[in-house]
């Protein structure tokens, strides 16, 4: 079968890049379409497939300002000639699900999350943004949830990241998922015998990650954190923090991994799809303290591989590392690992694969 992967954009290599990537693995001769690339920052795996762009790659500078874009994207994405493939698999969080197959195509979507910007926290990007983004949002938002909506019906098979991405699908989609957890490189985690006296933040400093939650709690204990990473929170973050609270802003990985290897535990205080970093930490010996909503629930095991918190707010994050403190010697850095490793790439490769399968044999059944 002729194969295509697409991608909503190819600028990082996060989470939905590391799935594009395990896809590219599965399917080493599949052609990429993306709205906008930089291969610069994309791993050998997937700079071995040819990748297309949409006209929007031409615009000067595109790669600052892709995400203002959006009114633009269902015009971007039905550019694309996806006639010749047999076989697409559309991965989702931006728009990528609205590329348009030939009637007998098998489609097959993997959804890291239906458009946050659209959906349910459209009114934080829009609190959050300037006058003018506030007044495009207002403005082509309700054309855009429609295309979203109508471009569900173009997909066979739905496969959601977790639980609650699923749920999330039925909401908005009115369609059904199977569940298959992204691919967690966990071989590249290790128990380090060494551990030092500070919890951890990381990831991209946005509004919805919450961590504000965890910089007041700790500026209020005392206790020290480690933030890493980079966002448009990271200013007002700063200004908020104590002493007792280090900035690293982004790290290489090599920094990254040492830190998750040696801090007491990560704190967790926003609702994440599912959440790559807490497994990620688990992986590395490492309890985490997460709330419990979203991801969280599926990745992080009461007791085992951390404690779950329900009050979202500098006390609850306040009162949930004193409760792990209170039992931190209960968590065996052995069987932390083991749970993560329950989440790991090859595990993600054959439950795509059979899904995918499953749904060839069943369209093509359906045509006898």
């Amino acid at each position: 079968m002729k194969i295509l992967i697409a991608h909503y954009w190819l600028v990082s290599m996060r989470g939905g890049e590391k799935v594009v990537e395990a896809l590219c693995e599965m399917y080493p001769d599949a052609d990429i379409f993306t709205l906008v690339a930089d291969p610069s920052v994309l791993s050998p795996t997937i700079k071995r497939h040819t990748i297309h762009t949409s006209f929007l790659q031409r615009l000067p500078g595109v790669k600052r300002y892709y995400t203002s874009l959006l009114p633009l994207f269902p015009f971007a994405l039905e550019g694309f000639d996806a006639s010749p493939y047999d076989l697409v698999i559309s991965s989702e969080s931006g728009p990528a699900k609205g590329i348009v197959p030939r009637p007998d195509a098998v489609h097959v979507t993997y959804v890291h999350s239906p458009m946050r910007y659209l959906w349910d926290h459209y009114h934080e990007y829009r609190r959050e943004a300037g006058f003018i983004t506030r007044l495009a949002m207002a403005l082509f938002s309700p054309a855009l949830r429609m295309w979203d909506v109508s471009t569900a019906a173009r997909v066979d098979t739905f496969a959601a990241n977790s639980h609650h991405i699923k749920n999330r699908i039925m909401r908005y989609w009115r369609r059904e998922a199977s569940v298959v957890h992204p691919p967690v490189a966990t071989g590249d985690f290790a128990i380090s015998e060494d551990r030092d006296d500070f919890y951890l933040c990381a990831g991209q400093l946005v509004g919805y990650k919450r961590v504000d939650l965890a910089v007041d709690a700790f500026t209020e204990t005392g206790k020290p954190l480690v933030v890493i990473g980079t966002g448009p929170e990271e200013k007002r973050l700063k200004k908020r923090a104590g002493p007792n609270i280090t900035f690293l802003g982004y790290q290489p990985f090599k920094v990254l991994k040492d830190h998750m290897a040696r801090c007491r535990a990560l704190v967790f205080p926003g609702e994440e799809d599912f959440g790559i970093i807490p497994v990620e930490v688990m992986a590395s010996g490492r309890p985490v303290i997460a709330l419990a909503r979203g991801g969280a629930l599926e990745t992080v095991v009461e007791g085992t591989s951390g404690i779950l918190f329900h009050d979202q707010s500098v006390a609850g994050v306040r009162e949930a590392v004193s409760a792990f403190e209170a039992r931190e010697d209960e968590f065996d850095p052995e069987a932390v690992r083991a749970h993560a490793l329950t989440f790991d790439t090859e595990r993600f490769k054959t439950e795509m694969a059979a899904l995918i399968d499953a749904t060839i044999a069943n369209h093509y059944s359906r045509r006898r």
